[in-house]
Formats: C-alpha cells, structure tokens, sequence
C-alpha cells in the first residue's frame, strides 16, 4: 500500500511538473510573426510573485459555447473565388485551406461559421430573388436556382475543407412582389405576406438541403431597421418579424428543421435593448437568439439584451473592412470589439462582411451606396491575375480561433471560462480564456488564451513595448513575455 500511495505522488507530481504552456500562435503589429506557430515549453510552477500584468483563470467559470469565426459569402465572393478556380486552382484550393482548415495544428485560420444571403445582396451582380413571379403566393415558381451556380460550388468545395462548418442563411428582402412598391430596394413587406414570407423562408432551407448543404440557422431579415432604395434591403417591424418568426419555427419543425435555430434582429449594437428585446417578448419561443452588428453603438451594449435574456444566444454577425485603413489600428480595434470582447458580452462568434472581395472592393452591385468610397475590405483579397492575398481580418480572426477549434476530429467547439487581469499594467492586456473538451473524457482538456498587447503608446510618440506577464491557474503559475500583438497559448490539464 504505502509504494503504492508513492508512485502515484509521484505521478501527481511529474504531471504537475510536465504542465506547460505547449502551442503558441501569434501575430505581431510590425508583422514579423502572421498568425506563426511555436511549440512552447512554459511550464506552470509553485506561484511566487505576480507581475505588473497577473492573469488569472477561472475555469470553475464556464460561460457559452462559440460556434467560431468567419464571414458572409455573398455572390461577388462566391463569383471571385470561382473565377480564381478556373484561372489558377492550386491557388484557390490553397486559399481554401488557408482560410477553413479546422485541423488540430494547420496553418490556417480555422473560419468555421459562413452567413450567406437568401438571393440578392448589395454584393450581387443583379437584383433576384428565388421566386420573381408577381403573385406566386403559392410559390409554385420558386427556384433555388436562381442564385448563380457559383454560389452553391463554392459552398461545395469549403465544406469539402470543413464539415464542422456553420453556415447561417438570410435575405437582404423578400421578393418584390411582396412588398410595398414592388421592389427589392428599400420598402417593407405587406402584411397579408406574413405567412408566405415564412413559407419562402422554408423552401429556402429545402432548397439548400437538395444541395446537400446543412443549414445552421436561418435569420428572417438583415438589418430589419435599414430600408435602402439602392439595394435589396426591407424595413421590418418587430411585430413582422415576429409573426414570421412564429410561422417559420412551425413549418420547420413540421418539416425536419428542428435543429436549425431561428435566430433574430441581425442589425446594430445600438439598438440591443429595444428592438431585439421586443422580438423576444413578443416571439421568444421561436427564437434562439439574435445577432448584432458593429455599425453603429458599442459591443458593451448587446448587455442591454443578455441582461434579460441570458439564455437566449447572442452573435456578431457583421462588420466590415475599409479599404486603406492601417493594419494594425483594425487588429487592435477587431480583438477589442468583436474577437476577444465581443464574447464577453455574450456573442457565440464573431464574423466579418465579405469573404473576397478585390483590391478595389468589388464587384458590388450597380449603383449601391452601401459601401462608399474607398470601399469595402474583404477578408481575402483577390486579384484578377490569378493570385490572392489575406487582410488583417484573416490573422485576427484566426488568432481567436485557434483558441477554440475541436482538438479532435468531430470533437466539441471551446467555451469561453473566467478570465482576470490584474496589476499595474493589467490594462496592457486584453484577454479571453477558453476551455476545449475532447472526444475522449480520459483525455485532458484544452486551455487556451488570446491576448492583445496593446500597450504601443500610439497616442503620443509610437513606442510599442512588450509586456512580463504571470498566468495564474489551478494554484500553479506561468510567466510569459507578451509582444504588442495578438497571442494565443494553449496548455492541457
């Protein structure tokens, strides 16, 4: 008995020993590392003095699951990365890779959740919806079809990178002939086409089931409060939305949608406690959660929702690049709002606007002010030789995603846990912690950390200065130097 008790003291203490931080991804201002991989050995110790930045885990703390990061591919990226296709296919699959691979390990971002519009977009090269007939309340013409071909290849091949993809589907309006002044640019829904608005939303669904592509979520209206008369948009008050949302959750439940969440608002932060609230109060069984975007308000105020509904869910599902904007100043802003901070507040994800776009932010379609000079960024940049490159948003969102991709193959997405910054350059650091399970419950789980660096005195003479940091967790304790940039370390226990 007592060689027994022994050896497993021992065991106990080697493991305790052998813990450290193994895997290092990392992203510097200056861009000498972009999102580069180092195999770490920091190893966790008996805690002795705290450093001016002490970060503290709580992984007795476990908040939501994230669902991962991405963007939308809408018809002039679906229509750009088809062309690179044809022009150059070893550079297309190899953007691909670069951009979806979820492997444990691969040089890649690892973007796992994609939205895509249910027709015409202000990135689409005409206006169309699935079914263009006047007066089909019967839907009797609808054709999935109508979308290019391009855009249903595309989602093909990615998930041919990614089965683990999520993808979320919405329309920028219903078609036409729903609506007051029939048209697709600006207006709002008429009344009497609650219920066949809904029924379009289900074939919708039905129709990308016939293309063997799994549908996550499906939203009823982006941006409901925004009616545009330059591209396809729908002004659509929370009682409309609503009652479609009702309808649409019973179709889908008759129908073999029953995993596919609803989810609601799909506009601003600024109007977090008004509009989606009410949709919850008026339609909260039918609905899942609701979705923010960056354009106008703070990322603080999605508390405005989740302080009343924090069982709902709640997703960033929209923010854009801008052509020439600096490259490190939109890290800085992108960690702090949507992929270290966002959630914190809540959000499951984190997502950009347009997947590729070229170097001058098109194609987009004719005539819309949606994206004014000089443009919107896409997350990969394509060029009309044949050849790609990634922005920024590429290196910040694969930052925060190496932090909560499955470690194993159909293995569990991460949850954020409890995170703290102490001391007196605690403020240099912006951190969120994530705890990853594995297949096996005999296997250790995954911790992992993304931190922003941030202390580069740009508001005085630029000086960027790398932070002495302790991590504190379980009772033992690690230190490491963090440079002005994003990193993310990961250990098992």
């Amino acid at each position: 008995m007592r060689s027994t008790f022994i050896l497993g003291s021992l065991a106990l203490l080697q493991g305790t020993v052998a813990q450290q931080i193994t895997e290092i991804w990392q992203t510097t201002w200056d861009r000498n590392s972009l999102l580069t991989f180092s195999a770490g050995s920091v190893n966790f110790a008996s805690p002795g003095t705290a450093a001016s930045a002490d970060i503290t885990v709580d992984d007795t703390s476990v908040y939501q699951s994230m669902y991962g990061f991405g963007a939308s591919l809408t018809d002039s990226s679906a229509q750009l990365l088809s062309t690179l296709k044809t022009q150059n296919s070893n550079n297309y699959w190899a953007l691909l890779d670069s951009l979806f691979n979820v492997t444990d390990g691969a040089n890649s971002a690892g973007l796992s959740y994609l939205r895509v519009p249910l027709g015409a977009s202000d990135f689409s090269a005409t206006v169309y919806s699935y079914d263009d007939t006047s007066g089909d309340t019967g839907l009797g013409s609808f054709n999935i079809d109508a979308a290019p071909s391009y855009v249903f290849s595309t989602l093909t091949d990615i998930l041919s990178v990614n089965n683990r993809l999520n993808v979320h589907v919405l329309p920028w309006s219903p078609p036409a002939w729903m609506k007051s002044g029939s048209t697709m640019e600006g207006g709002s829904l008429d009344s009497q086409d609650v219920d066949t608005m809904a029924n379009y939303l289900l074939k919708s669904l039905q129709g990308f089931q016939s293309k063997s592509i799994p549908i996550y979520a499906i939203s009823i209206q982006n941006e409901p409060e925004n009616s545009d008369a330059t591209y396809p948009s729908c002004s659509m008050p929370v009682a409309t939305e609503a009652a479609i949302g009702t309808s649409l959750r019973s179709l889908m439940d008759s129908n073999g949608f029953t995993d596919t969440k609803i989810i609601g608002f799909e506009h601003n932060w600024s109007d977090a406690a008004n509009y989606p609230v009410q949709l919850m109060q008026q339609a909260g069984s039918a609905f899942d959660g609701v979705s923010f975007h960056c354009y106008e308000g703070t990322v603080q105020e999605m508390a405005n929702f989740t302080s009343q509904y924090s069982t709902k869910e709640v997703y960033i599902t929209e923010c854009t690049g801008t052509l020439g904007s600096d490259w490190w100043s939109d890290i800085k802003w992108y960690m702090d709002n949507l992929f270290i901070v966002g959630p914190q507040y809540g959000s499951s994800n984190g997502l950009m606007w347009n997947l590729a776009l070229d170097g001058n932010g098109n194609p987009i379609l004719s005539g819309s002010d949606s994206c004014p000079s000089p443009g919107c960024r896409g997350v990969a940049q394509i060029n009309n030789d044949g050849t790609y490159s990634v922005n920024q948003e590429f290196y910040a969102m694969g930052q925060a995603s190496k932090a909560i991709l499955p470690k194993d193959v159909g293995g569990p997405f991460g949850k954020r846990i409890g995170v703290s910054v102490a001391g007196s350059l605690g403020w240099s650091l912006i951190v969120g912690a994530y705890v990853t399970a594995r297949s096996s419950s005999s296997d250790p789980s995954r911790y992992s950390l993304v931190v922003l660096n941030w202390d580069d005195s740009s508001s005085t003479t630029f000086n960027p200065v790398s932070v002495d940091a302790t991590i504190e967790f379980k009772g033992m304790q690690a230190s490491y130097t963090f440079p002005v940039g994003v990193t993310t370390l990961s250990w098992y226990d």
